[in-house]
């Protein structure tokens, strides 16, 4: 199963592999990845099952395709360099567009509802979980000030007034200071922290024994989540004797198949310097 179809590049590796009766779920909530990954996948169609619909409804898709159980899953998180390179869709600040920031049509709320709804204490909060951004408050005061504000131009504006581009001595800022909001709306607007927490049990219960769950993040919120589950699934929890530590008793479910996550490499991000902050964590079901 491949949980981000994105444009199929994965799911299209995943098949070659796999061939030549390999057969692949592919899920993503953006119906316009799905209709270029259907293009894209078009030589092995008799092999896929392709639905709009979030990976967070692993174990209901299964059953919807009476399959007990995948031998694979694939999770490349966050947006895909299509949503970004789709000026209108608001993802990027380089570019202006209405703050939309959806992945699909399903999310409750867009960027901005969030900007121009949330009160100042609770747009800081978003700023500060989703974003890390430090100057949160700062920020979130300054976009209350300036409401209504309807594009990704207008809230770069707002965002570089209170956080120039320049920094001590005239230096200019390695990071735009409109990196961390934008991260943090577009987690916030669909729920991907969430969205990952629900999503890792269903995928390790969706597993055979031996099969692997193979996770891509790209910033330290979503790494620190698979992480921390990867950890905890790959230890037992039994009570020594005469002592009560856990509520319920377990063996590990999983092992760790890379205790450190793999990077890229210098080749790769010099090709493609958007995967230079991801990680990658793999996991094989005991």
């Amino acid at each position: 199963m491949d949980g981000t179809l994105g444009a199929g590049g994965h799911a299209r590796g995943i098949l070659e592999a796999s061939a030549p009766d390999g057969r692949l779920l592919g899920l993503d909530v953006d119906p316009q990845a799905l209709a270029i990954a259907r293009e894209t996948l078009a030589p092995y169609e008799h092999r896929i099952h392709l639905a709009q619909a979030s990976y967070a409804t692993l174990s209901a898709q299964l059953k919807t395709l009476h399959w007990e159980s995948v031998d694979g899953i694939v999770l490349d998180l966050g947006a895909s360099s299509m949503q970004f390179d789709t000026p209108e869709r608001g993802f990027s600040f380089q570019h202006d567009a209405p703050l939309d920031m959806r992945f699909g049509p399903s999310a409750l709320q867009t960027a901005a509802d969030i900007v121009n709804a949330y009160s100042e204490s609770e747009l800081a909060d978003v700023l500060y979980e989703f974003g890390e951004e430090r100057d949160s408050r700062k920020l979130a005061r300054a976009i209350v000030k300036a409401r209504p504000l309807h594009t990704t131009g207008e809230l770069v504006a707002v965002i570089e007034a209170v956080s120039p581009r320049r920094g001590s001595f005239g230096r200019l800022r390695t990071v735009h200071p409109a990196t961390r909001t934008f991260q943090a709306l577009r987690i916030a607007v669909n729920d991907e922290l969430a969205s990952v927490a629900k999503t890792l049990p269903q995928a390790v219960a969706s597993l055979p024994v031996g099969g692997r769950l193979a996770v891509i993040s790209f910033h330290s919120l979503e790494d620190r989540i698979v992480k921390d589950f990867f950890r905890e699934q790959s230890k037992d929890l039994i009570n020594p004797p005469y002592e009560k530590l856990y509520e319920v008793e377990r063996k590990a479910t999983i092992k760790e198949v890379n205790r450190k996550p793999i990077l890229p490499s210098e080749e790769e991000t010099k090709n493609n310097p958007r995967a230079r902050s991801a990680k990658l964590r793999i996991a094989e079901k005991l």
